[in-house]
């Protein structure tokens, strides 16, 4: 993906990661459209930020999808980029039954099925332009798993290797597909996550995916430095390590 040129949607992104990538991407040249659930909050990042297209989209809706898609398509012909960014992340206890299930499933749709449907809806389109990318976004949880959120590690797991195989499936045509991997950030993503130590800020996220993107637009997996301890435990041969570092346990597990 070039860092400029585009025109860009980005699904999920109302706040947080997604609305300040969606800033800074605008802020490089690209023509940038928001999708989210709620109307107000699209209101008003059309009254701050002139320029930012907004629809709305419900990712766990598979109708929604396909008529924000059919919208999107014919008011942005031009479409050449989609970035999945929609996801949520809720605690999870599967030692007790009656407290996971509804999260589990309501994480698998919006996680996984969600980038699924929005990817089936666009990627005719997609080919049809001349330069084109699909980004995914799992997490460093991905390949190193929080203990709290099960449900949250399987789908971005799942997301990285559907990213895999899209690219193989795709090799050849003009559309590249790329992953973004963030680390624990500084959002509202998981209760007291912003506050944490442990999360990078957001904008320092942003400035260093911004530059990554621009110092290599044909990247396969968007890494900034602080994921790079979760991603790559098992190639290191430290992965129980890391495990145990993340989750504050032994090496062992307890």
């Amino acid at each position: 993906m070039h860092i400029s040129g585009n025109t860009i949607f980005i699904p999920g992104a109302t706040s947080g990661i997604g609305l300040e990538l969606a800033l800074a991407l605008h802020a490089k040249g690209n023509e940038v459209i928001v999708g989210g659930r709620r109307a107000e909050l699209l209101a008003q990042i059309t009254a701050e930020h002139p320029g930012i297209h907004t629809i709305r989209i419900d990712t766990t809706d598979a109708d929604s999808i396909r008529d924000a898609s059919s919208r999107v398509i014919a008011e942005h012909p031009e479409l050449n980029v989609l970035i999945a960014m929609a996801g949520i992340m809720h605690p999870e206890d599967w030692t007790r039954p009656e407290g996971f299930l509804a999260s589990a499933e309501a994480t698998v749709t919006t996680n996984l099925l969600g980038p699924i449907r929005l990817i089936a809806a666009f990627v005719e389109h997609l080919r049809s332009r001349p330069d084109a990318t699909i980004m995914t976004v799992s997490s460093g949880l991905a390949f190193t798993p929080l203990r709290i959120t099960p449900s949250y590690n399987a789908t971005k797991a799942a997301i990285h290797m559907l990213s895999e195989s899209l690219r193989l499936q795709l090799a050849g045509t003009s559309v590249t597909v790329s992953e973004l991997e963030p680390p624990s950030v500084a959002t509202d993503l998981m209760p007291g996550q912003r506050e944490s130590a442990f999360a990078m800020p957001l904008d320092e996220f942003i400035t260093e995916v911004v530059g990554l993107i621009e110092s290599d637009p044909d990247a396969r997996e968007i890494q900034v430095e602080r994921v790079k301890f979760l991603r790559y435990g098992e190639a290191r041969g430290d992965y129980a390590e890391t495990v145990a570092a993340l989750n504050h346990l032994d090496p062992h597990g307890n």
